[in-house]
């Protein structure tokens, strides 16, 4: 097993993973910036070392110091949590030549799957559907213009080097490709480094569901079922849920046999993520891989039983996977809410500051993964993500009632939340019924 683990990370991730750490009998290193000197996850590591100022590219992004502080603290593995460097092949690969056990998949694995048209590419190999699109990056405008020719409008303009929504740009008419074009590849180029873009079929309301893959260097490859992720604004899941309501048997078979052949063909291990978007008429395809645990890993414990954070360290320190696919059974149900400290009376715009209270909730089924307490500080330089709500239930109706309830319950003072948006879109009737698409809260569907 491992001696000492540093995390990369901040907030309620690094709290996670000490607390998986401290379950092994683990060691346990915490990093911070500045800003983040008297944060939770500071105190509750065994050693803390200082990064750097506040700004992310000066502290958590980067690499060198990060490597130094594992240097410094004697750690000898490095788990980086999520954001930041966990999906920066780059920081793998210098995690292995430092002599460090890198709490994570392969580098080439993250490369792979980081660069868009790749993967695609290898999915589509592995008999993995994929949304009809151009087979690799678009050169110019008139290159996306004849791609354009074969795929059919209306149609949307990716960035290959990044993921998470950020830079996607739907283009409904030919007339209006050009421009798209050239404002897709500007906001690819500032956000990744890299301005190659491509172009993938704009699917209409599709739902959003994942598959939580593990796999172990022995060979083994399993799925711990689905996640439902439609419920998001501008591509940034918002609620998630297991099992994801109403999906066929056959879909879910479909899912959870293309996410470990996926898997399993580029080599992955430890814990990652395979992506889809579902049609209305039942049909799936490949969105991207996730390279790291996810912030909705929570829902896929509550309703498996089990610790994937665990099993990471695990499989990190070259055990075999610990689960059979028999043994991994849905039981009940569970549902995630993400609060943020974002006002969304002003179009979600956040809300940095002092928490001068929080109360959170508790109760059968309920769980909180937070990052802050009361005198924290919010910051204007990270993820205004304050912790999570997590509910689990004898079924989907009772993991939604325990879930409104403890959002009555949850007290935060000092910064808005998005609590009260998070309360009208579980009250919503189609949220109710499980009827979701990814573009509900964008179409002003919870106003």
């Amino acid at each position: 097993m491992l001696r000492a683990v540093l995390v990369a990370n901040r907030g309620e991730i690094a709290r996670r993973v000490f607390r998986a750490c401290r379950r092994l009998g683990v060691g346990t290193v915490a990093v911070y910036s500045e800003a983040d000197r008297d944060a939770p996850h500071v105190r509750e590591a065994d050693q803390a070392v200082l990064l750097g100022p506040a700004p992310a590219r000066e502290s958590y992004l980067d690499i060198e110091r990060v490597l130094d502080a594992a240097r410094r603290s004697g750690a000898d593995a490095l788990h980086p949590g999520y954001g930041f460097l966990s999906e920066n092949w780059r920081f793998a690969e210098a995690c292995e030549r430092a002599g460090l056990t890198f709490v994570g998949p392969p580098a080439e694995a993250i490369r792979a799957m980081g660069d868009k048209t790749e993967a695609r590419r290898l999915m589509a190999a592995a008999g993995v559907p994929t949304v009809p699109g151009s087979p690799g990056p678009v050169a110019d405008a008139a290159a996306a213009e004849a791609a354009a020719g074969g795929i059919g409008f209306p149609l949307i303009l990716k960035a290959a080097g990044g993921g998470g929504g950020i830079g996607m740009a739907r283009v409904d008419r030919a007339t209006d490709l050009a421009a798209a074009f050239a404002a897709a590849t500007r906001r690819a180029q500032s956000a990744f480094g890299n301005a190659a873009v491509y172009l993938e079929r704009y699917l209409e309301r599709p739902r959003h569901v994942e598959v939580q893959v593990f796999a172990d260097r022995h060979g083994t490859v399993v799925h711990l079922h689905e996640r439902e992720c439609s419920i998001q604004r501008r591509h940034q899941k918002l609620i998630e849920e297991s099992p994801a309501p109403g999906l066929s048997p056959a879909i879910k078979r479909g899912l959870t046999d293309a996410a470990v052949a996926g898997a399993r063909a580029i080599g992955y291990v430890n814990a990652g993520t395979m992506e889809f978007l579902v049609d209305a008429a039942g049909r799936f395809y490949f969105l991207e891989m996730n390279t790291r645990i996810q912030v909705e890993h929570p829902v896929t414990e509550e309703v498996t039983g089990l610790d994937l954070v665990v099993e990471q360290l695990r499989v990190a320190a070259g055990e075999r996977l610990a689960w059979r696919q028999d043994d991994i059974v849905q039981r009940g149900a569970a549902v995630e809410c993400r609060v943020y400290a974002e006002d969304p009376d002003k179009n979600f715009l956040p809300s940095p500051g002092t928490i001068a209270r929080l109360d959170p909730p508790g109760g059968e089924g309920i769980r909180v993964e937070s990052g802050v307490e009361t005198g924290s500080v919010v910051s204007v330089h990270y993820d205004p993500l304050l912790f999570k709500l997590i509910a689990r239930g004898d079924g989907r109706d009772e993991a939604l009632a325990r879930m409104r309830a403890a959002l009555g319950a949850t007290v935060v003072e000092g910064v808005r939340t998005t609590i009260p948006f998070l309360r009208k879109a579980l009250d919503h009737p189609d949220v109710r019924r499980g009827v979701l698409h990814t573009q509900m809260v964008d179409q002003g569907a919870f106003r």
